[in-house]
């Protein structure tokens, strides 16, 4: 049961029954800043109707909030605040299912209770409601001032240009980023399409990347996708994908997943060798490491249209990939291994990966490492490298050390799939030896003790 004590350092100086035998009132909470000097009784913020307490919270779901307000046991705000003999508040829901539980104690004090009646703390019910009332005003009225900046922004970039433009578009990414009423006001007023039509052939980088700054925070329609996977237009991105910051890098290729969700995209669009090479460029920027996981995200979509799996094969995509998996995180690792798996379902996937000097080490080390997903993923990359030259790619996988770790998967809780894979790809690398000089070769003594 957690154990809270209110704090003086949130700006109330005390409460009746609050544990330091001051009285506060709502004329001390304004003068001592709570209320932000809120005429007392306007509860209401200036609405028409009372609000609702619960709305209101849930709504404005606040990182923080003064301590008072905060119930001892559920570490939320109260909404029904109740005083025990203590002199301890607490939620009346949250006290009750104390009693309930056969706690005839306070929560907070542990002491015993001489007395089990619950009061209400109307001043302390009256200032909670007066403090998130003045916060939920403030966000309504923040969401207003934005959904009619928004309406002038969209009104402004119809007008201007050059500089003047970019500075609108600036404004707009970051009034769309913070408030969704601008994202809704930007949608309903026909904004879509009109930041559509900035992008084309001679679109400026410095436009470009504002643009889709602007789009990858907005809900696209169906018809605003089909716009934009326009030749002219998807050209722009990519261009924008090639020159930008990793931060813009990000937002193309997130723009560029929205697009590939919908029903009519067609695998041309990705099917170009500047995109996948400005795709490579960011995946393997070991400068800037927030870029490889959507750029891997990315590229895992991409590997799932077949027509284009030996297109990244061409661009040397396989030993950067190889190179990226040993400074990667957990999540990393597994998306290259499931780029590398998929690209290996290709002839030229298959002998690039033979081709690699470095493919069958790195994979064994990840063998049961990871997580499963990555040792199923390792161990089909190394069934199809094997399999494709069984003689040469047997001798260096022992070499590396395969046979233990093969054992190990065999041995452990995996999958029955995994351990028929594990034991097929024992079999393959035993067929050049016979078996005492395979145990001896593959050092498997320290493996089985």
């Amino acid at each position: 049961m957690p154990i809270f004590q209110p704090s003086r350092k949130d700006g109330i100086v005390g409460f009746e029954g609050g544990g330091d035998g001051r009285i506060l009132d709502l004329d001390t909470a304004v003068k001592d800043g709570i209320l932000g000097g809120v005429p007392v009784g306007s509860y209401a913020g200036g609405f028409g109707e009372k609000l609702d307490l619960k709305k209101m919270i849930e709504e404005l779901n606040l990182p923080q909030v003064p301590s008072v307000f905060i119930c001892p046991i559920s570490l939320e705000p109260m909404q029904d605040p109740v005083t025990l003999c203590t002199g301890q508040t607490y939620e009346r829901s949250n006290i009750l299912k104390w009693f309930s539980l056969g706690h005839y104690t306070c929560p907070t004090t542990m002491q015993e209770l001489w007395d089990d009646t619950v009061t209400p703390n109307n001043t302390l019910y009256h200032l909670t409601y007066t403090w998130f009332s003045q916060k939920y005003v403030q966000m309504k009225k923040r969401s207003e001032d934005a959904q009619g900046r928004a309406s002038e922004l969209l009104t402004t970039l119809k007008k201007v240009k050059g500089q003047s433009r970019i500075q609108t578009l600036k404004e707009l990414r970051q009034l769309v980023a913070t408030h969704s009423t601008a994202r809704k006001t930007v949608v309903d007023e026909g904004g879509l399409s009109l930041l559509s039509s900035l992008l084309g052939p001679f679109t400026s980088y410095a436009v470009g990347s504002e643009v889709i700054a602007v789009l990858v925070n907005l809900s696209l329609s169906s018809e605003s996708k089909t716009n934009l996977m326009q030749p002219a237009k998807v050209s722009s991105i990519v261009d924008v994908l090639n020159e930008g910051s990793v931060e813009t890098k990000v937002n193309c290729v997130r723009l560029i997943e929205t697009l590939m969700e919908e029903k009519d995209f067609r695998t041309e669009i990705v099917s170009s060798h500047c995109l996948l090479v400005a795709l490579m460029r960011l995946v393997r920027d070991k400068r800037h490491p927030i870029g490889h996981l959507p750029g891997l995200g990315l590229l895992k979509l991409i590997c799932s249209h077949k027509q284009v799996r030996s297109l990244i094969v061409s661009i040397g995509a396989i030993p950067q990939l190889l190179e990226l998996i040993p400074i990667s995180g957990p999540d990393c690792v597994e998306l290259a291994l499931f780029i590398l798996d998929v690209l290996s379902s290709v002839p030229e996937g298959r002998q690039a990966l033979k081709d690699c000097s470095n493919t069958i080490p790195t994979l064994v080390k990840l063998l049961m490492r990871i997580s499963e997903s990555c040792t199923d993923y390792a161990l089909s990359i190394l069934c199809s490298v094997c399999k494709l030259s069984p003689e040469e790619c047997s001798l260096i996988a022992v070499d590396a050390g395969l046979a233990a770790k093969l054992l190990l998967v065999i041995q452990s809780g995996c999958s029955p799939v995994l351990k028929q894979r594990a034991a097929e790809l024992l079999k393959l690398c035993s067929l050049n030896y016979s078996d005492t000089i395979f145990i001896s070769k593959c050092k498997l003594t320290r493996t089985i003790q």
